[in-house]
């Protein structure tokens, strides 16, 4: 096989360490930029560009309106009482970041070259064999980022790794095709069994993600479904028979629930976006407990 262009350059906002909850093992978890999907419960909405982004902290500005000033390509005014940087607008170059006199501008995300990113992967290999863990590529949406993805794993198969990848599918078969090549274990994201309801929640339809699930399981890979009950989306019982039954027509006899959190809301106040979950209250695994026997009873081994 070719070896991996590790002077390749990719956007990532996030790189974790010791993860337990994202593969087999002690993982290190590389977070990339850009998604092609807008889920309205997104727990990682600055992850959804590809591109660099500047966020503003309105706990630390002081309303001096430099940023507005100094921005050299327009990007930043007023939104009310609020700070607005328009994304489309920016070009990252950071100078309204370097001039905040209160430092309540930050930049999320930065770009790193393949070997850049293994370099750090590499720092805990010890773990890795210990525990059976390794590299898993998240974001975002690493199909996003498509050849960047692909070097990056062809480069840790190069070291010896464990791969694994968190990803919705969402991308033309051959370019799933080709990035998972490299990957050993696959945690599959499901949003909903019904297209135009996938639709509503995510801005797309499900066909692609069906599509490419079922490739990877009857290519061999380990394939985890897993799916975020998110309420009035998918927490009736009846989507859990409808997600059950998906998962049984794909060829899947296994899925984990992720009950839906907070833990992203104040990111969209960041980025002066708005969040239609706000107030919402959490799930807790006490609360889906005749969600999960329906998938007990359909065959399926569903656990949180």
């Amino acid at each position: 096989m070719e070896r991996a262009d590790r002077t390749l350059t990719g956007t990532i906002f996030n790189i974790q360490k010791f993860s337990v909850n994202d593969g087999p093992g002690i993982r290190t978890v590389v977070f990339l930029k850009g998604c092609p999907l807008r889920c309205k419960w997104c727990a990682n909405p600055e992850s959804q560009l590809t591109k660099v982004q500047v966020l503003w902290d309105h706990k630390k500005c002081i309303h001096c309106h430099h940023c507005i000033e100094t921005c050299p390509a327009g990007a930043v005014s007023l939104n009310g009482d609020n700070i607005h940087i328009d994304h489309l607008k920016c070009i990252s170059c950071k100078k309204c970041v370097m001039e905040c006199p209160a430092k309540a501008l930050q930049t999320e995300g930065e770009t790193k070259t393949v070997q850049e990113v293994i370099d750090v992967v590499m720092q805990d290999e010890v773990f890795y064999e210990e525990s059976g863990g390794g590299i898993t590529l998240s974001g975002g949406e690493m199909l996003a980022q498509p050849a960047f993805s692909t070097e990056l794993l062809k480069a840790a198969k190069e070291e010896g790794l464990h791969t694994c990848c968190e990803t919705t599918g969402f991308a033309n078969p051959e370019v799933f095709q080709k990035v998972i090549e490299n990957i050993d274990y696959i945690l599959f994201d499901m949003k909903h069994w019904n297209p135009e309801r996938h639709k509503e929640g995510t801005g797309v339809i499900n066909a692609l993600p069906v599509e490419n699930m079922k490739y990877a399981i009857s290519t061999g890979k380990e394939v985890l479904a897993r799916i975020p009950v998110i309420p009035g989306f998918n927490d009736s019982l009846s989507d859990a028979e409808g997600l059950a039954k998906l998962l049984k027509e794909i060829g899947t006899a296994q899925c984990q629930l992720l009950p839906f959190h907070q833990f992203g809301e104040n990111k969209y106040a960041l980025l002066d976006q708005e969040y239609a979950y706000h107030n919402m209250n959490a799930l807790h695994k006490e609360d889906l407990t005749e969600y999960l026997q329906v998938f007990l009873d359909q065959g399926i081994k569903a656990y949180f």
